[in-house]
């Protein structure tokens, strides 16, 4: 998008305030519905254009073009950025069409293309069709990249310089093209054949000597990422660094284009979103519209890992019933079944969640894999000798006899083990062959706890059996 990505510490001359955009939708409904469309532009005019479009949003369908409409050409570009997509496509449908024409033209390029993303391929051609034969380039190379990687992600709105460049002759560059750059304050150097061969900052340019060469204040040792690149690595390398932009090259090591820290923070939510949704064995799809979509979609993507759930959980109801003798003569053995198995799920959803974030921050590499399971491994067995404290003489009283209270400390301090190791083992097993860990995690580890944690249990107490007298 078009809006200046500002320097680190950059402060928005108004404060964003969350319940804002819904005071302005119903401010903003009531007067287009009486029909005070003065009094609607005056409302919107000193509101921030991503608190308008969070406003548009709140709106019913009917009014979200009558207050889109009101907003000036420059503004109604910047907010149609901010929109959620759902509510773009809407407007393309109700909007003349030269007026979603001058739309799509003055978006960046970005965020054009992740506008076609979402609309059907129909209205991608024709929109792509009526572009202008540079946008239509532009866009058609961007559409031309996988998805979720730098290529789709960047801009091609960046400043370049030669190295013979004076400081001066810099400056007028950058006053000249900055109107139409996402943003200034990172300015890379290319060579005859548009190779990165440098970087320098605002600052730097602005301090140096006019008569300074650009070859000679600039830096050399430039990060840079290839146009097939993960997004996600795109974010990491965005984060370590703190950059505000990231240049992107393609296999020639020709500068392409950037990625800056607003596009990230959006891929970033993403990624996130998806982990959250994934870790809750629900396959969320396209997160954006999850709660827009009907109930029987909702059901369809909750439904896959449910039905692996109870098919896998009948393993666990096959272990009990191979155990009957058992239960028949310490009936109460039964009543401490779902404190095992719910305690092995939750260490094991601990470890995994642990393990999980270590992989997505890549810092569980600088501890290793064996070190990181073996580790979880002593964190499970130390929980499980800390419930022990609480559990065991809890089941000994229940069960009027040793037999349960040693069934279920015994068993307690192996499921939390096992239940941990498996937490931190299964992520990294999934990741290493190419599978996401968040979404393959959270069921095994259920599934295999559960099965495991009942038939170490029923088995420990048959031991006990054979090897104790209970008092009846």
């Amino acid at each position: 998008m078009k809006q200046e990505i500002g320097p680190p510490g950059h402060v928005a001359s108004v404060v964003n305030d969350p319940q804002l955009a819904e005071v302005v939708a119903a401010d903003l409904k009531a007067l287009l519905s009486n029909g005070n469309y003065d009094g609607a532009k005056t409302l919107l005019q000193p509101v921030q254009p991503v608190d308008i479009a969070e406003a548009i949003g709140f709106l019913p369908l009917v009014l979200q073009a009558f207050a889109f409409r009101l907003l000036s050409k420059d503004e109604a570009i910047e907010v149609y950025e901010y929109l959620d997509p759902g509510v773009q496509q809407s407007l393309l449908d109700r909007l003349r069409s030269s007026e979603v024409l001058e739309l799509v033209e003055e978006m960046s390029p970005d965020d054009r293309v992740q506008l076609f993303d979402e609309l059907p391929a129909k209205v991608v051609r024709r929109l792509l069709a009526e572009l202008s034969p540079s946008e239509r380039r532009v866009t058609a190379q961007l559409l031309g990249y996988e998805s979720e990687t730098a290529g789709r992600l960047m801009t091609p709105e960046f400043i370049d310089l030669k190295e013979f460049h004076s400081a001066a002759q810099a400056l007028t560059i950058v006053r000249k093209r900055a109107p139409d750059t996402e943003t200034v304050y990172s300015l890379y150097v290319t060579d005859g054949k548009r190779h990165l061969t440098g970087i320098l900052s605002l600052r730097d340019l602005v301090t140096a000597d006019p008569e300074s060469r650009i070859g000679d204040v600039m830096t050399r040792e430039v990060v840079s990422v290839a146009t097939d690149t993960d997004q996600e690595e795109v974010a990491r390398a965005i984060q370590r660094y703190d950059f505000l932009a990231l240049p992107v090259v393609d296999r020639e090591q020709r500068l392409v284009g950037i990625v800056t820290v607003d596009d990230v923070i959006d891929v970033i939510e993403q990624e996130a979103t998806r982990d959250l949704y994934a870790a809750g064995a629900v396959q969320a799809g396209d997160e954006d519209d999850y709660f827009q979509s009907n109930l029987f979609m909702v059901a369809r993507r909750r439904v896959v890992w449910l039905v692996v759930l109870v098919v896998a959980n009948g393993f666990t109801t096959q272990v009990i019933a191979m155990n009957d003798l058992v239960l028949k003569q310490v009936v109460l053995l039964a009543a401490f079944i779902p404190l095992l198995i719910g305690t092995g799920g939750n260490v094991g959803a601990q470890s995994s969640t642990v393990v999980i974030r270590g992989l997505s921050t890549q810092r569980i590499q600088a501890l290793g894999p064996l070190k990181a399971v073996a580790r979880e491994a002593i964190a499970g067995a130390l929980l499980g000798l800390l419930m022990l404290l609480v559990v065991v003489p809890f089941a000994w009283w229940r069960g009027e006899s040793p037999l349960v209270g040693a069934a279920v400390g015994i068993s307690l301090m192996a499921i939390t083990t096992l239940a941990a190791t498996a937490g931190a083992a299964l992520p990294l097993f999934f990741d290493r062959m190419g599978l996401d860990p968040a979404l393959m995690s959270a069921p095994f580890i259920t599934t295999a706890t559960d099965v495991a944690g009942v038939l170490i249990y029923l088995r420990t107490a048959a031991w006990l059996l054979r090897h104790m007298n209970p008092v009846s």
